[in-house]
């Protein structure tokens, strides 16, 4: 009797688990269901304000606003502004549409209506203008987005067999190299994003396609699939698609380009814009002599500064315009004791250089940002010029 009972039970158990993971399917999505919001009644008794709070709800809670977001799409100030914005946008394009008209005359439910709204209106409507703002992008997105999932060379890496499983957002799988075993360990977003930048940037081709002939290739599909391999390669992990995207155009010389009209309708003669001419007028070019001018002269009492806390020793004084130039003012931007050596001086004489300059940097007033900016400017080339002088002098000396 053991045996068979127990070979009852095993015979049992698969049938068991094929229809246990339904349960958790059928209980998501009469939660959902609950959640819906009340369109029908709303529609027919025409309650503008709770369709209004209802697509707001929609628009703040939707994955792909949220990306919009954190991608620079929505650049108005808070969020609740920008959800503000858009949730206006969504409801007139809903209302030129007619939905609203349709969702009643085809008796759809509250919980079909929110679904469609959500996954196909304020999708589409958000897509749209990513496609405008991002072209490039938007395209190379799709394209790696296909490829990861038709080539041999991927495959997935989340999979557990569970029915939801084909339902997980795009975004959200994980995919790696066909070539790794099941097991293989994933890295964190930062060792990932370090070892992808050891990945060349792809050279850009300049190609033409499209139907009007105006967007180039920037990366054929093999080219494009091999650079998928060598991030993957060189991450040595597998990503989810969101993230294996991201690093992936982080390697492509990817340049969108959203052209604003300047000009209205030809029709309309009230307004009409003209470009900014960024070029210098005179009352700029007046005061730009002013600040250089300016800037000239605190640069004359700085160097008069220097020369007397060194009591007008001129040796001291050329010594301490070289600690100048080599600390502060050259682009080589020495160490310490590498501009010692250059001067032939002890590392705490160029300490002690180095705290009286500080002193009198500190001694120094000025108004705005762009006035120290010009002084930095002339002090560069004005102690550029003594210095060389200087050199000039000793190797003449030397000869």
């Amino acid at each position: 009797m053991k045996s068979i009972s127990h070979q009852i039970e095993k015979e049992l158990e698969p049938s068991a688990s094929k229809n246990q993971p339904t349960r958790p399917q059928t209980r998501r999505t009469s939660e959902r269901q609950a959640k819906s919001g009340k369109w029908v009644e709303s529609l027919r008794s025409s309650d503008v304000g709770r369709l209004w709070t209802e697509l707001h709800r929609i628009v703040s809670h939707h994955p792909l606003v949220r990306a919009s977001r954190s991608a620079g799409l929505l650049v108005e100030e808070g969020a609740t502004t920008a959800y503000t914005d858009l949730t206006q946008e969504l409801f007139v394009q809903l209302l030129s549409k007619n939905r609203f008209e349709h969702y009643l005359e085809t008796e759809m439910t509250d919980y079909e209506i929110e679904c469609e709204i959500s996954q196909i209106e304020l999708t589409n409507l958000l897509t749209a203008e990513l496609r405008k703002r991002h072209p490039e992008s938007y395209r190379l997105a799709r394209r790696i987005s296909t490829l990861i999932q038709s080539s041999s060379n991927f495959r997935r890496f989340d999979s557990s067999g569970m029915n939801d499983e084909p339902h997980r957002r795009l975004a959200d799988r994980v995919y790696g190299l066909s070539e790794w075993p099941d097991g293989k360990r994933r890295r964190d977003s930062h060792d990932l994003e370090q070892r992808a930048h050891m990945v060349s940037v792809r050279a850009r081709d300049t190609r033409m396609v499209g139907c009007t002939g105006d967007s180039q290739v920037v990366i054929s599909n093999s080219d494009l699939e091999d650079l998928i391999v060598s991030v993957l390669d060189a991450m040595d992990s597998p990503a989810d698609v969101r993230t294996l995207r991201s690093l992936v155009m982080s390697r492509l010389p990817v340049m969108d380009i959203y052209l604003v009209p300047l000009d209205g309708d030809d029709s309309d003669n009230e307004n009409h814009f003209e470009p900014v001419d960024k070029r210098e007028n005179a009352e700029q070019g007046l005061l730009r002599r002013e600040s250089e001018n300016a800037a000239a002269g605190f640069v004359d009492q700085f160097l008069k500064n220097l020369h007397e806390t060194v009591r007008g020793k001129i040796k001291q004084y050329n010594r301490i315009l070289g600690v100048l130039w080599h600390c502060y003012l050259s682009p080589e931007q020495s160490t310490q004791l590498e501009v010692a050596a250059v001067l032939g001086v002890s590392d705490s004489l160029v300490s002690d250089y180095r705290r009286r300059i500080e002193q009198e940097l500190r001694a120094l007033s000025f108004s705005e940002v762009e006035e120290a900016r010009r002084f930095e400017s002339a002090l560069r080339e004005r102690v550029r010029t003594l210095v060389d002088r200087n050199e000039k002098e000793l190797a003449a000396q030397v000869d």
